[in-house]
């Protein structure tokens, strides 16, 4: 659970990332602002640190020099080096720790140790080494710092040490120098610094730097939430007036306020909006007074054509008591009678689906029963052609929520298109499904189409081969309804097609309205070949 809690509120941030431009905009100003920041900060906080070490390690050389010197001064002071007793050492090394304590007294912290080189013998007399009560030699000043400072000469030594005090480990400063004590021999002078305080001050200096950055950095952090939404909001407003425009809802408009670049995005806006209404508002009074000329003029072509057809039918009918010019120029007359009842049928149609007045009146239906219908209906006109229609349907879930009338039509029109140009080649219907969907294949092997053909195939009124002759009298509109019927089932009509390999329709239709397809139970062009029953179809499973 806690997994899945963390992967959701990662995919929430991600999502919040990719939809907001103030959010994206913020961080971005909030990441480079605590980077630039954190450079600077550290920046400060080491030259304040090399600052603080260097001034008070010159302090303490200069008080480390000092009391060298006066030490120094005090043996060089002595009476001859002969005559020098014990005693008489006792009393110079008693001034000398009184000099030191009077040349440290105001440097809070400091300790000091007078002792013999490593290594270095006494001549005449051997004086006793002097140290702070308060200092552990071993743990300071160790054999590797009195190497260094017995190979300084005269020289001041430093070092940094770690102090071992009550209140726990401290940094602290060496500074040791060789003295030389007459009859005694060469000695070390030590003095050892606390840097407690001023790592205390360097800390404070590091803290107040770091809160003052992370103050900083929320302050920019701010300023940049306030200033992305200032342009962000507009942004948002011309998105949602867009969204509002593109749902029909042409009278929105981006609120114009004062002289600014948003202000005059919003005047480009909304110009570009009332120009859009106009133009739109123009087509659809266009659109509305095509439609209804073409619907006006097919209700209104209907009573003479069905005088003229009532006449035509009489003569037709009578064709064989005329002679011979007058007989075909009665057939002539019933087929173009024919012809132009389709094409009033097909122009209401279109100017139905023009007026988006199209509706389904779906029931469940047997695809493969209404495959053989359709069949059945162009056997006639098949036979004539020499052209056999095989049909071939595996079996499954062939029943579907449709408008048998359109899906027939669909047919009838993908059959005879099959029959006109299928040069008396057999003609496989393959039918199959799937759960979600039924598909519906008709595949000739006759003359084909090439590809600027195939992308012309659904358009209105046009034809493959305008001067071949055709035996279903269409209009050039079958293909184009037979995609509105699709497009109405929320289905696909898909073509494929080859020059001298034939041409095959695939219809593909969810089997519930509420279903959205996402693939075709046939190939385009069916893989598989037709098998063949005795009455020349596969009967379903």
């Amino acid at each position: 659970m806690t997994r899945f809690n963390g992967a959701g509120r990662l995919a929430g941030l991600t999502r919040l990332w990719r939809r907001s431009l103030q959010t994206r905009t913020v961080i971005i100003t909030v990441l480079l602002s605590g980077l630039a920041v954190s450079v600077i900060v550290l920046y400060m906080s080491l030259s304040i640190r090399a600052n603080l070490f260097d001034s008070r390690r010159d302090q303490a050389l200069v008080e480390a020099g000092r009391a060298a010197l006066q030490v120094q001064q005090i043996f060089d002071g002595s009476t001859a080096s002969e005559q020098i007793t014990a005693s008489d050492l006792d009393s110079l090394r008693n001034g000398a720790q009184t000099a030191i304590t009077r040349t440290t007294s105001s440097a809070s912290g400091t300790r000091f140790a007078l002792v013999r080189t490593i290594g270095q013998e006494p001549t005449l007399n051997n004086m006793q080494g002097i140290a702070s009560t308060d200092l552990v030699l071993e743990r300071v000043i160790s054999s590797d710092i009195r190497e260094a400072v017995a190979a300084a000469d005269d020289r001041l030594f430093y070092q940094s040490v770690a102090l071992v005090t009550e209140e726990g480990e401290q940094p602290g400063l060496v500074v040791g120098t060789p003295i030389e004590v007459p009859t005694a021999g060469q000695y070390q002078l030590y003095l050892v610094y606390n840097l407690q305080e001023t790592q205390e001050t360097l800390t404070f200096a590091q803290q107040t730097l770091g809160i003052g950055g992370f103050a900083l950095v929320a302050m920019i952090g701010g300023i940049a939430f306030v200033v992305a939404r200032f342009v962000v909001s507009p942004i948002r407003i011309a998105a949602e007036t867009s969204r509002k425009l593109a749902s029909g809802q042409l009278e929105q408009r981006i609120p114009e306020k004062g002289e600014d670049d948003i202000a005059t995005l919003a005047r480009s806006f909304n110009a570009m909006a009332d120009s859009m209404q106009s133009q739109i508002t123009q087509l659809a009074t266009l659109s509305r007074l095509q439609q209804r000329f073409v619907s006006d003029v097919s209700h209104e072509l209907r009573t003479p054509l069905t005088t003229i057809r009532l006449a035509g039918d009489v003569l037709y009918n009578q064709r064989d008591d005329f002679d011979p010019t007058t007989a075909r120029t009665a057939e002539l007359l019933h087929t173009q009678v024919q012809r132009f009842e389709l094409l009033l049928a097909d122009l209401l149609e279109m100017s139905r689906f023009d007026a988006g007045v199209a509706q389904l009146e779906t029931e469940p239906t047997n695809l493969v029963r209404l495959v053989e219908d359709a069949m059945e209906s162009v056997t006639p006109l098949a036979t004539a052609k020499g052209t056999e229609l095989r049909l071939v349907a595996p079996g499954g879930y062939f029943e579907a929520d449709v408008d048998a009338r359109r899906i027939r039509r669909i047919l009838q029109n993908l059959l005879g298109n099959a029959i006109d140009h299928g040069e008396g080649e057999p003609i496989d219907v393959y039918v199959d499904s799937d759960e979600n969907a039924v598909a519906i294949a008709v595949r000739d092997y006759g003359i084909g189409m090439s590809d600027v053909e195939k992308d012309r195939v659904f358009d209105r009124f046009w034809r493959a081969d305008p001067s071949r002759q055709r035996s279903t009298g269409g209009s050039g509109l079958g293909l184009a309804i037979s995609l509105e019927d699709t497009t109405l089932h929320s289905g696909w009509l898909d073509v494929w097609s080859e020059p001298g390999a034939g041409s095959c329709f695939r219809l593909t239709l969810p089997r519930h309205p509420r279903h959205q397809l996402t693939s075709s139970p046939l190939d385009l062009p069916p893989t598989h070949e037709a098998a063949q029953g005795e009455d020349g179809t596969d009967e379903p499973s």
